[in-house]
């Protein structure tokens, strides 16, 4: 019998469950009251992504290829590692819209109620947000002259892991041709898995360091969303009753037309076209047929215990993609000169999210419930949202990060464009 471990090694699925094991594993321990949980799959990606990207693909790419490209003959392995990565950008957008949309459908019933009593502040939490973010990013710019300005800009958008804003960060550097747009990339990449490990510790450690008691947030979060009049009871009675099984069409049908819908592209002044992307259209059309609950045969509200179990299978899949993703990127940034690129990354993000939560704690008096959900959704940042779940041990935060969501694309989108004016 023969057995060819090098093809068992590169095949996608294999780096992908056992980054997904060992993550799991690695989030089970306990350090005081802290713990990576489900976001233990994004380190043992990143070491499983450097290893496997350095042995077999590093040694085959042409020196004196401008592209980066590789040698003649390279094995077939080596060939499809350069050219796509350790594992493929489908694989990374099919786990994510699995977690969107379970996490949408779980947190519909919240929705109208979190917007009337919130919208307003997640306006100004989105301005905030980005807006501390894109002025400490201009700042980086001017006092590490040394770094490419282009990459420092770009990792503008990874220090929140924002696909949107690279998305836009590219078209607003076109103009400058095709070497800073590759600039652009190269600082998100480096500064997307710090920007991950920062959005886990700020939703871990907060809450310690700020002396807040989740359970309690929790039971505050269920008093303020309702005030279990009759009407209200009737209606909690009859969503009840509704959410038995799964609907896998309807599941599938929120996936399908929330994919449709990211990928519009809608036009408008001073920011031109703009697209929510599938995390976006996924997460808008989930929580609107979540909220309305049946359409047609169609029943949107789902078993909450088959919506969690989708939603930390996805989740747990997608953190160690993520890792696996970014992982020789990030280690050789942390080993090499784009240390001080990861460490920029890093601190704006978290300059970012300290910034939001002050306001959202200390000036709207938000639970941290609604709050931990909206500073990730002002930031459009997906895995953000995986670990305030994680962390919070709540699916409702998702109700505010949906609302909040959409007004953190267009802000990021637009300080995205304002910061490339500068560059």
């Amino acid at each position: 019998m023969k057995f060819d471990i090098i093809a068992f090694l590169t095949n996608p699925f294999i780096p992908m469950f056992l980054a997904t094991i060992t993550g799991l594993l690695l989030g089970k321990i306990k350090i005081g009251k802290f713990s990576l949980g489900q976001s233990g799959g994004l380190f043992t990606g990143i070491l499983i992504g450097w290893a496997l990207y350095s042995k077999y693909a590093i040694p085959f790419i042409d020196p004196n290829d401008p592209a980066h490209g590789p040698v003649k003959n390279a094995p077939a392995y080596a060939v499809n590692y350069i050219k796509n990565g350790v594992i493929s950008d489908q694989f990374f957008t099919f786990t994510l819209i699995l977690f969107i949309a379970a996490v949408g459908l779980l947190a519909a019933k919240d929705l109208s109620d979190v917007i009337k009593k919130n919208g307003l502040k997640f306006i100004i939490l989105s301005i905030v947000v980005n807006g501390v973010g894109a002025v400490a990013i201009y700042l980086s710019t001017k006092i590490f002259q040394g770094q490419n300005e282009f990459a420092v800009a770009g990792a503008y958008t990874g220090a929140l892991t924002s696909s949107p804003g690279l998305a836009a960060a590219l078209e607003a550097v076109a103009k400058f041709g095709k070497e800073a747009q590759a600039q652009v990339g190269l600082g998100h990449t480096i500064a997307y898995a710090p920007g991950v490990l920062m959005i886990i510790l700020v939703m871990n450690l907060f809450p310690l360091i700020f002396r807040i008691d989740v359970e309690k947030e929790k039971q505050r979060y269920a008093l303020e969303m309702s005030s279990m009049s009759e009407k209200e009871v009737a209606v909690t009675k009859e969503k009840t009753i509704k959410s038995k099984g799964i609907d896998i069409i309807a599941f599938l049908v929120v996936c399908f037309v929330g994919y449709f819908v990211g990928s519009i592209n809608i036009y408008i002044p001073f920011l031109k076209w703009v697209s929510l992307g599938a995390t976006g259209g996924v997460l808008i059309m989930a929580l609107v047929l979540g909220h309305f609950g049946k359409i047609g045969p169609l029943t949107f509200r789902m078993d909450d215990k088959i919506l969690s179990a989708i939603r930390d299978i996805s989740l747990s899949l997608f953190l160690s993609i993520v890792g696996l993703t970014y992982g020789y990127a990030t280690v050789s940034a942390i080993l090499g000169s784009g240390a001080i690129l990861a460490t920029i990354s890093f601190v704006v993000g978290l300059l970012s999210m300290l910034s939001g939560f002050l306001l959202g704690r200390y000036v709207f008096k938000m639970d941290w419930i609604t709050l931990s959900g909206a500073l990730c959704g002002a930031g459009t940042s997906t895995p953000g949202l995986g670990a305030a779940i994680d962390a919070t041990g709540s699916t409702e935060v998702g109700a505010s990060y949906g609302a909040a969501y959409p007004f953190g694309l267009l802000l990021r989108v637009m300080f995205v464009i304002i910061l490339h004016q500068f560059t």
